[in-house]
């Protein structure tokens, strides 16, 4: 408990506030994990029984194109939740292209994104080299400066052939103190926390249940290879780009923007 305390004081807000983008809002539970806060439901039964999957492009809801982004810095972010979404759905479904038919269709939309400081990320980063070298070899972690961190909330859903909703996620997290130092560019958190909600949502589905307050697993094949840049299980993934891999990793450990490692999606 007093460790759940301090990562949540140091983490930034990300509002569950409801945009208006589901089916339906009814009988959301509250499943939040250590730093996650999120409400869902899912019909574990109709889930279960589903084999293909199709991922509508992540949109903004309104309201959201008004914070300090590009338009590229959005779509790279839009892109993230894409791309871990396919990967993770890959699991379990053969995620297929929008002229196919699918058992179900899941659509997320980005709510609320705040902006990451680059000076705060840049200070952070000072701070870390400077303890490499006054105390080396010394495994002391050096937190973030609570300062300017990024935010990210989504509402997603799955729908069935009928078009009825079969599970839903309102999901939000902040950037953290113990979460590393950051990415030196606005859209840097928001970047990293895309991938952490498209894990979560496609673990909803994939196991049809909340994927919150559960022992960390091993990764699979699938998610080592395709998080090391490798072709993913379904082809339709491609549509979203590959993981950048050891140069996007390295890229992260240097706080480089995720721009100068990550192209997106490609140009059709």
């Amino acid at each position: 408990m007093a460790l759940a305390h301090l990562l949540l004081a140091g983490c930034a807000n990300a509002p569950l506030d409801r945009a208006g983008t589901l089916q339906s809002y009814d009988n959301l539970t509250t499943s939040n994990g250590l730093v996650t806060q999120s409400r869902l439901r899912i019909d574990e039964t109709a889930v279960r029984g589903a084999r293909t999957v199709q991922i509508v492009p992540t949109a903004f809801a309104v309201g959201t194109t008004r914070v300090p982004f590009t338009v590229e810095q959005r779509r790279l972010v839009a892109n993230a939740v894409d791309r871990a979404l396919c990967a993770g759905l890959g699991e379990r479904f053969l995620v297929v292209d929008a002229t196919q038919p699918a058992d179900l269709t899941v659509r997320a939309v980005i709510t609320h994104m705040t902006p990451t400081d680059p000076l705060a990320v840049g200070a952070s980063r000072g701070a870390a080299i400077a303890k490499t070298i006054l105390l080396p070899g010394i495994p002391v972690p050096v937190p973030r400066i609570p300062i300017g961190m990024g935010s990210l909330s989504l509402e997603a859903e799955a729908r069935d052939l009928a078009g009825q909703q079969r599970a839903a996620m309102i999901w939000g997290r902040g950037a953290g103190v113990l979460g590393g130092s950051g990415r030196m560019s606005v859209e840097g958190d928001a970047y990293g926390l895309a991938s952490d909600f498209g894990a979560d949502f496609s673990k909803l589905l994939v196991t049809g249940s909340s994927p919150f307050g559960k022992l960390p697993s091993f990764p699979s094949a699938h998610g080592i290879r395709t998080s090391f840049g490798g072709a993913p299980n379904s082809p339709a993934c491609e549509a979203f780009g590959r993981s950048p891999g050891l140069a996007g990793f390295m890229g992260g450990q240097l706080g480089l923007p995720p721009s100068w490692t990550d192209k997106g999606a490609p140009v059709p």
